[in-house]
């Protein structure tokens, strides 16, 4: 069957507007899609708007990026089936936007301290409040001080782009435990994104599946649901070690593409899974759907 769990729309960093997720998720008989927008929940109420999904169940989500943990370090949390309008989701991703707000402020001054006068209008890149580095990249290529989004993110964006141009700044990352109570109050479960990339080496040596598996199971403790084991810049072999631990963990187990349009265009929308690997998810998700 057809999934995506982890998408993003115009609402942060993607560039197909939530309507039309879902428009070619019905299209293609999708099981079940996910918005999951950086930071935010803007563009839930468009996602959702049509009830009838043509038999597509219509996760609401949000991706947030909070603390790694001691020895790992890049943790992108999912909220699947939060509750949008949930007062204290909302008190917490608007923290984190003030924290986010504050580091977009730190690169455009590192960009004017290299010679780029980036003013005011980067922000008009932002559909939304979320202004996040695609956007800045988009800037660089249209104002001709990048070949492309890739090659932004390679001398400017990157936490090892090269000293001479790098403009990157690290952002205000939450707890693990206020995220997980943020998403579980407002109804959600707490899903790992993408854990091939929770420590940077990984990228290169493979994961270490020994490390993952023992700090898995003391994030379970804290409040982990599920994890994104079947990603689509995994290896089979990475697919296969994430899903064997979550199933030892007894963790609920996701798919997702990472979609962002033409911000990412080597990524397309939509995941193939069996029935069994996904089920105990989608049940989780309709029992707690409104």
């Amino acid at each position: 069957m057809l999934v995506d769990l982890h998408v993003h729309s115009t609402a942060s960093d993607g560039t197909f507007q939530p309507s039309e997720i879902v428009k070619t998720a019905v299209a293609r008989r999708f099981a079940a899609i996910a918005l999951t927008d950086h930071d935010n929940c803007d563009g839930i109420a468009e996602f959702v708007a049509n009830a009838e999904a043509g038999g597509t169940l219509l996760v609401p989500g949000v991706e947030l990026s909070i603390e790694p943990g001691d020895g790992f370090d890049r943790f992108h949390l999912l909220g699947l089936g939060v509750n949008p309008e949930d007062d204290g989701l909302r008190r917490f991703l608007a923290k984190i936007l003030v924290g986010r707000n504050e580091r977009n402020a730190k690169i455009v001054e590192n960009f004017r301290r290299i010679g780029i006068a980036m003013g005011d209008e980067i922000n008009s890149y932002a559909h939304g409040d979320v202004l996040a580095r695609p956007h800045f990249a988009r800037w660089l290529v249209d104002h001709r001080h990048a070949s492309s989004v890739a090659d932004a993110f390679e001398r400017y964006l990157l936490s090892d782009s090269p000293a001479e141009t790098r403009c990157y700044e690290e952002r205000f990352h939450p707890s693990q435990e206020e995220a997980f109570a943020a998403v579980h109050g407002a109804g959600g479960i707490c899903v790992m994104a993408h854990p091939r990339y929770w420590r940077t080496e990984w990228k290169k040596t493979g994961p270490d599946y020994a490390a993952a598996e023992r700090e898995l199971a003391v994030l379970k403790e804290k409040g982990l649901d599920g994890l994104e084991s079947v990603y689509q810049a995994n290896s089979s072999e990475e697919n296969l070690g994430f899903t064997l631990i979550a199933c030892r963990l007894g963790l609920l187990k996701t798919a997702g593409s990472d979609f962002h349009g033409s911000n990412k265009p080597d990524i397309s929308l939509g995941m193939e899974v069996d029935e069994s690997f996904v089920s105990p998810t989608l049940e989780r998700l309709s029992c707690g759907k409104t």
